[in-house]
């Protein structure tokens, strides 16, 4: 670990975007109040300051008192070199099992654990890439140009756990994956022609997998029954199944059975007006070679 900067300046918030605590999430501030009430007892019993403890660790004193206060999360870094600071055995490396549970926002880890579970997942987006099949750099340009605008921490927590969930083409046995884009998004060059290339590669890759099927939808397209905005479904192992599409139920995701055959039917067809997944690679390939 890298301690220091290349100028042996400290690391401070500006080094450590995107680690803040989220207010609306109580069981995030309850781990981080603990984990930080920890490692000020512990610092405090080794007879450290402050000062001396975030010289030794790599962090400046603010960002030790932040941490210890509960107002930032540590990081893994963090916490190991804390660990071998305060001579801890491991015990203070072991609480970055309770702090990466609660490091994303609430409402994205609420999705990441039902992505982690579902068996099948079935999604149509309209205006965007959805955020599973994101590069880093496209998901930070996409957040970046949001109205009005987020602070640069929140920007990279949220990248951060995008990021993340990506998790779900490494599990084994792998769910089975559908996405349908529209065309018209993968002409966009969001973030700038470099991003954009990378962004279609990535899209290649993953739908090259043998669990996962792409699709696009051409601008061409006279019939088109997904107008009204996205549609998402996932379904789990014991049969249960959740669901939710902007024009249907409020926008509200639903568990009922007759709500989830309408989104069934909805995505079906538009997946019957798309292109081929062999002809939606095509494409993706003869756009790739256009720029």
């Amino acid at each position: 670990m890298t301690v220091e900067t290349d100028t042996g300046r400290l690391k401070s918030e500006a080094d450590e975007p995107g680690w803040e605590v989220d207010p609306d999430d109580e069981w995030g501030i309850a781990v981080i109040t603990t984990v930080g009430r920890q490692l000020k007892l512990r610092r405090e019993a080794a007879g450290m300051r402050a000062a001396e403890f975030g010289a030794a660790v790599g962090y400046g004193e603010d960002m030790v008192y932040k941490i210890e206060g509960g107002k930032r999360i540590p990081r893994q870094e963090y916490l190991d070199r804390a660990d071998e600071v305060l001579d801890a055995g491991g015990l203070i490396s072991a609480a970055w099992e309770d702090v990466k549970k609660v490091r994303y926002p609430k409402k994205v880890r609420e999705l990441g654990k039902m992505e982690a579970k579902a068996v099948e997942i079935a999604v149509y987006q309209c205006n965007s890439i959805n955020g599973l099949l994101q590069t880093p750099d496209h998901a930070r340009a996409v957040i970046g140009a949001a109205q009005p605008p987020y602070s640069p921490d929140d920007v990279e927590r949220m990248v951060a756990a995008r990021v993340a969930r990506r998790s779900v083409f490494e599990r084994s046995p792998a769910p089975a994956l559908s996405f349908v884009l529209e065309e018209g998004v993968l002409r966009r060059p969001i973030g700038g022609t470099m991003v954009w290339r990378q962004q279609l590669e990535r899209l290649l890759e993953v739908g090259r997998l043998h669990n996962v099927v792409l699709q696009v939808m051409p601008t061409k397209c006279e019939t088109h029954s997904g107008t009204d905005g996205t549609i998402e479904l996932l379904k789990f192992m014991d049969g249960t199944a959740v669901g939710r599409a902007d024009g249907e139920f409020n926008g509200r995701p639903t568990s009922e059975p007759k709500h989830l055959r309408i989104l069934e039917l909805q995505y079906g067809t538009i997946r019957a007006q798309a292109l081929s997944p062999r002809e939606s690679l095509a494409f993706i390939e003869q756009l790739l070679g256009e720029t």
